[in-house]
C-alpha cells in the first residue's frame, strides 16, 4: 500500500556551480509493502516501534536506553537498488548489524517508511525538527548539519508527521 502527496517537478540543484545528484524529490508516499517501493535513489522516514526498552550503544558515545514507543528515522539510499533495496533491508530482521539503524530495527519494528525520491535525509531531520533528537549522533556520525537522525515521535505519529511533509515538499531537498 502507497499513500502519495502531490508531485513536485524534478529540477538539478547547484552545489558549488554543479549540478548535484539529488534532485528535488517527485512524489513522497507511505509504504508498509516493500514491493511498492520505488527503485530510485532518495531519502526516506522509517517509522519504527519499539514494544520494550532498548540499550543503544554506539562508539565515543555513552549509552542510551530507548523507551517503548514509536520513533522516526531519516536516511538515504543512492546506492544500488536505491529506496527498495534499502528499506527492503530495514524491514529484514535477519541481517548483519551494520548502520546504527540496524540495532533498533533489529529489536523493534518497522511499521512502514515514507520515500522521498531524489530527496535529502538532512532536509527530513529539519521538517521533522519539533520532535526531539532520541540519542545524539545516531544515524548521523557522517552528517554535520544534524545532531541526530533518530527521533522520539509522539503517539499520534502518523497524523503528525503526514501533513508537514505535505506542506514542506521545497524542504525536501538537499
Amino acid at each position: 500500500m502507497a499513500m502519495n502527496c502531490s508531485p513536485v517537478s524534478p529540477k538539478p540543484q547547484r552545489v558549488n556551480g554543479a549540478r548535484s545528484r539529488r534532485r528535488r524529490p517527485g512524489v513522497a508516499s507511505f509504504h508498509v509493502d516493500v514491493e511498492t517501493l520505488p527503485r530510485d535513489g532518495g531519502a526516506y522516514v522509517l517509522l519504527i516501534a519499539i514494544v520494550s526498552p532498548v540499550g543503544i550503544s554506539l562508539p565515543k558515545r555513552p549509552d542510551v536506553q530507548l523507551a517503548p514507543g514509536q520513533y522516526l528515522y531519516c536516511g538515504s539510499a543512492y546506492g544500488p537498488g536505491g529506496i527498495r533495496a534499502r528499506v527492503a533491508r530495514h524491514f529484514r530482521k535477519d541481517k548483519l548489524v551494520r548502520w546504527h539503524v540496524d540495532r533498533l530495527t533489529v529489536a523493534g519494528r518497522t511499521l512502514g517508511a515514507w520515500v522521498f525520491p531524489g530527496g535529502d535525509e538532512c532536509a527530513l531531520v529539519e521538517i521533522l525538527n519539533e520532535f526531539p533528537a532520541a540519542m545524539p549522533g545516531f544515524g548521523a556520525s557522517d552528517c554535520r548539519r544534524c545532531a541526530s537522525h533518530l527521533l522520539v515521535g509522539p503517539r499520534d505519529l502518523a497524523q503528525a508527521v503526514w501533513p508537514r511533509f505535505l506542506q514542506s515538499p521545497k524542504g525536501m531537498e538537499g
